[in-house]
């Protein structure tokens, strides 16, 4: 046991090791409190699709600290051990939180505001400041034929690309201009 805890309060896996006492300290204020401290509005670079920020990084931690653990059992320790602690807790979480999404549904609701600032392509013969139709495609790659109008006496025709930059919610169409890229 003794060199259990010397290795775990070697560097560098004594970083991980302090992460590891918050992050369990953490779920067991979840179990036995109840409720969660919201830590889902943090945003991490990991493409964490619904998955609370609290469990990536929880994963993250975890599998850092076995890596740095590992690395001073095998290697003493040192910076070469840190970086592979970081990258394979990087890697792994990545890796772990793929399957994962199914558990956590993303909990934001569509809507047509999300297609501001996506590019269409008109579908009738005109668009105008009175009628006019265009196909959007939205982030989940499924695609959506809107209303859309335009603004100072522009016409667009159709196959013309176009962006919308506004949704007018009591008319339920959007504004677009003309693409000029």
């Amino acid at each position: 046991m003794p060199a259990f805890v010397d290795a775990a309060l070697a560097f560098p896996a004594a970083l991980f090791s302090f992460l590891l006492v918050v992050v369990v300290g953490y779920w067991l204020v979840v179990m036995f409190v109840g409720g969660d401290i919201d830590l889902d509005g943090a945003q991490l670079p990991l493409g964490l699709g619904g998955i609370p920020a609290a469990v990536a990084f929880s994963l993250f931690v975890a599998l850092s600290w076995f890596v740095s653990l590992a690395g001073v059992v095998l290697l003493g320790g040192g910076p070469l051990v840190l970086a592979a602690a970081l990258a394979a807790g990087w890697t792994g979480t990545k890796l772990l939180i793929i399957p994962m999404r199914r558990l956590f549904p993303d909990k934001k609701e569509p809507s047509r505001h999300d297609f501001v600032g996506r590019r269409c392509v008109v579908r009738t013969g005109r668009a105008d400041a009175t009628f006019g139709q265009a196909e959007v495609t939205a982030s989940d790659g499924s695609s959506a034929v809107v209303q859309v109008r335009t603004t100072g006496g522009d016409l667009l025709s159709r196959g013309q690309t176009a962006l919308i930059f506004d949704y007018d919610a009591e008319g339920e169409f959007f504004y677009v201009m003309e693409d000029r890229i």
